[in-house]
């Protein structure tokens, strides 16, 4: 089942007098339960397709389907219903609320859905025991680790059972054996069913994903498969 299907995508940008094509001629396919990396040096592409990815951005010319709907005949408000409950967002930054705990980070994607009170709150609980951070649900930011904070992270973007996860460089800020643990947490994610967009620039980060697609000048240098896909387990969260 495609959850992403991007056909002959472009994107250039206005700079002044000077165009710069971001994305020349891209077309690519993602299914449901597939791990995949992008990849490519600075100014391939690579960001700009991960904001297109995430409906951040609109393409110049092309298309782009998002579980079969194309991006852009959609209103503002079904873009931001994709974004807050279709994609869930990992960054390199970790983009946590400084003064709330765990758990109200965790819960702030379905607070933006109108999910009621004791149900985000459950729902919350379990996505933080299920990244391993049953002793730290009440624990703000600065009392975490960095590889602590990406597991919040990683936990707010699983909370509202997404189709995708995109993470844009999860371990740009950990050292590298906090690094490898956050990896070892995005294959477990993977095992048990979940669909995984990685982007990097770290050769050791993308050899995790069982697909990379390397990009270069805008346009697609290699798709391969690199590992043994495995059947899913159960997926972490559970619909509700």
């Amino acid at each position: 089942m495609n959850i992403i299907k991007i056909e002959h995508i472009a994107k250039i940008y206005q700079l002044g007098t000077q165009q710069v094509k971001a994305l020349a001629d891209v077309s690519v396919t993602i299914d449901k339960n597939e791990y995949v990396a992008i990849m490519g040096p600075s100014g391939s592409g690579k960001s700009t397709l991960m904001n297109m990815l995430g409906c951040l951005d609109t393409p110049t010319s092309g298309i782009y389907e998002f579980t079969g709907k194309n991006v852009s005949e959609m209103t503002d408000n079904e873009l931001a219903k994709i974004r807050n409950q279709e994609i869930g967002f990992v960054f390199q930054t970790f983009n946590l609320l400084a003064r709330s705990d765990a758990l109200h980070n965790v819960e702030l994607p379905l607070i933006y859905s109108g999910i009621p009170a004791y149900e985000r709150k459950e729902r919350a609980e379990k996505a933080l025991i299920d990244v391993g951070l049953e002793d730290r649900i009440h624990h703000r930011p600065n009392e975490l680790s960095g590889g602590q904070r990406q597991r919040v992270a990683v936990a707010r973007a699983l909370v509202t059972n997404p189709s995708i996860i995109l993470a844009d460089e999860p371990t740009g800020n950990l050292d590298s054996k906090t690094g490898e643990e956050i990896m070892g947490l995005f294959s477990e994610l993977h095992d048990k069913g979940n669909t995984i967009i990685l982007v990097t620039h770290e050769e050791y980060i993308a050899e995790h994903a069982v697909r990379i697609i390397r990009l270069r000048d805008g346009l697609v240098e290699s798709d391969e498969i690199v590992k043994k896909r495995l059947i899913p387990k159960t997926k972490i969260i559970s619909q509700n």
